[in-house]
C-alpha cells in the first residue's frame, strides 16, 4: 500500500523538489501541497493523508500551530516536521503539538523517505543532532505569555501595540518582556526576541 502524503512549505521550489524526490520512492504518493499553515489544515481535512510533511516557518500560522490543528482535524494523519532550522527549542514544542518526528531539510532523500515510513508505522523520528542539542540546551524557560509578547516584539511593535493585541496593560507587557529579557540574557526586547527565535523557543 502506498503511503499518502501532503507537503506544507511556503517555498514552491522546495515543495516541488521534495515531492519529486519522495515520489521516486515506489511506496510514497504526494496527494497535495500547501503554502501556509491555514492551507495545510484544509488540505489535510479534505485529503486525509497518512503523513503530512510540515515546515515550521510559514506566513500567517506557523507549522507548529498548524500541526496542532492538523492533528485535531485528522487524528489518523501523522505529522513529520521538516525544517531548515535545527533549533533545539523546536523539538519539544513540535512533539507537544502532536508531531511524530522532526528532521532537517538537508537530510538525504533516502533518510527522509525512511523517516516518513517510520512515522507512518507509528514510530517517533528525531534528528540525532537536534536531539543532542536539545538535551544540552534544556527546555524552553519562557512562559506562554512571554512567548506571545516576544513574537509580537519580533515584528518591531511598540509596548502599546503589543498590549492592545494581547489585551493586557502596558505595564504587564513590560513585566513579561523584562522577564523574557532576563531569561534570554539579552539587553533589550528586540535582542530577546531574536535570541528566543534562534533557540526555537518562539
Amino acid at each position: 500500500m502506498s503511503i499518502r502524503l501532503v507537503l506544507a512549505d511556503d517555498q514552491a521550489l522546495v515543495r516541488g523538489a521534495l515531492g519529486a524526490l519522495l515520489e521516486l520512492e515506489g511506496d510514497l504518493t504526494v496527494l497535495g501541497e500547501a503554502s501556509d499553515g491555514a492551507e495545510v489544515v484544509e488540505r489535510v481535512r479534505e485529503l486525509r493523508p497518512d503523513v503530512c510533511l510540515m515546515d515550521i516557518q510559514m506566513p500567517g500560522m506557523d507549522g507548529l500551530e498548524a500541526t496542532r490543528l492538523v492533528r485535531e482535524a485528522s487524528p489518523e494523519t501523522k505529522v513529520l516536521i521538516v525544517t531548515t532550522f535545527a533549533r533545539p527549542g523546536y523539538l519539544r514544542t513540535a512533539l507537544e503539538a502532536g508531531a511524530s518526528g522532526i528532521v532537517v531539510k538537508d537530510a538525504p532523500a533516502e533518510q527522509l523517505a525512511d523517516a516518513v515510513r517510520r512515522v507512518n508505522a507509528g514510530l517517533r523520528v528525531v534528528d540525532p543532532a537536534l536531539a543532542e542539542a536539545t538535551l544540552f540546551e534544556g527546555s524552553n524557560p519562557l512562559t506562554e505569555r512571554e512567548v506571545q509578547v516576544l513574537k509580537l516584539a519580533l515584528d518591531g511593535r511598540s509596548v502599546a501595540d503589543i498590549a492592545a493585541e494581547v489585551f493586557l496593560s502596558a505595564g504587564t507587557v513590560r513585566n513579561h518582556l523584562s522577564s523574557a529579557i532576563g531569561k534570554t540574557g539579552a539587553q533589550n526586547r528586540a535582542q530577546a526576541a531574536l535570541a528566543a527565535r534562534e533557540k526555537g523557543w518562539i
